[in-house]
């Protein structure tokens, strides 16, 4: 399957980091129906899909735009899922590993974006990315995306493609970060081997729910009417086989917990992992 369709298949990367009611990060099994919670435990992607109303990504796209236009113009410290906050949420391993990746490469920076909306992370570590030698975040997104951050936000830093192979034809991305993404495709797997076979020798994955039985686990997510009504097929990962996914040419250097938090019907961890080629791991050590 190309990139590009995968991306007709993704949902946007637009969670909140957990519910009101679950500030102490406590699971339930049978949350309300109005917070943020996945449900189920479906055979295949169609049933999940079959018992989901689907979401009105237009909306979506025009409220994160709206969001992230009052950062770039400095009305907004931070903007997360279409949310505006009143101070920065970092990602502080997810920002380590970035800066690692600079580290390595004498201070320069160069990031492909896999299902990076608008660039939310970019914006998001802004002011530590001001401080590389050169700095180069490269968006995959679908469409609309796209063209909404090329009218509003593309510049000499922060650029948006379509397809990962426009990405490569002008620039070698060093880091891929996927964020809040694989869990809401139908081939998770397919995405995520792709990506490992470019050119680039670090994976960043965050916000990402996984568990500790042996196979992944199929929900629905629901997403409450204060953020926008919908529900959608939403992938519990099995921790076990998405590491046996990566291969054996790629080590985890960290696991690290994501700001991501809600309920679930299984105990679910939302997590993130920096991994490394292990060829370039090696050669640095």
């Amino acid at each position: 399957m190309k990139p590009s369709r995968l991306l007709e298949l993704m949902t946007p990367p637009f969670l909140l980091a957990g519910c009101r009611a679950l500030r102490a990060g406590k699971q339930r099994t049978d949350p309300p129906k109005e917070y943020l919670h996945l449900s189920g435990d479906y055979p295949d992607w169609a049933a999940a899909v079959a018992d989901s109303t689907g979401y009105d990504d237009e909306a979506i796209l025009q409220k994160t735009t709206a969001a992230l236009l009052k950062v770039k113009r400095g009305e907004a410290v931070y903007e997360r899922d279409s949310v505006l906050f009143d101070e920065v949420q970092y990602a502080w391993p997810l920002l380590a590993g970035l800066m690692w990746a600079a580290a390595r490469a004498g201070g320069r920076l160069n990031v492909l974006d896999f299902g990076g909306s608008l660039g939310s992370t970019y914006f998001q570590n802004r002011a530590f990315l001001k401080g590389l030698h050169d700095v180069r975040w490269n968006v995959i997104e679908q469409p609309r995306h796209v063209q909404t951050g090329r009218k509003h936000f593309q510049d000499e830093q922060l650029k948006f493609y379509e397809r990962t192979e426009d990405c490569l034809a002008e620039t070698t991305p060093g880091v891929i970060v996927v964020s809040g993404v694989l869990q809401y495709l139908e081939d998770p797997y397919v995405t995520l081997h792709m990506l490992l076979s470019l050119p680039c020798d670090q994976l960043l994955v965050d916000r990402t729910p996984f568990w500790d039985g042996p196979a992944d686990r199929l929900c629905v997510q629901h997403v409450p009417a204060e953020i926008y009504q919908a529900s959608y097929p939403c992938r519990i990962f099995s921790r076990q086989q998405f590491r046996a996914a990566l291969g054996q040419a790629w080590d985890i250097v960290a696991e690290f917990d994501s700001l991501d938090r809600f309920p679930s019907p299984v105990t679910t961890r939302w997590k993130g992992m920096s991994v490394v080629k292990r060829e370039t791991h090696h050669a640095h050590e």
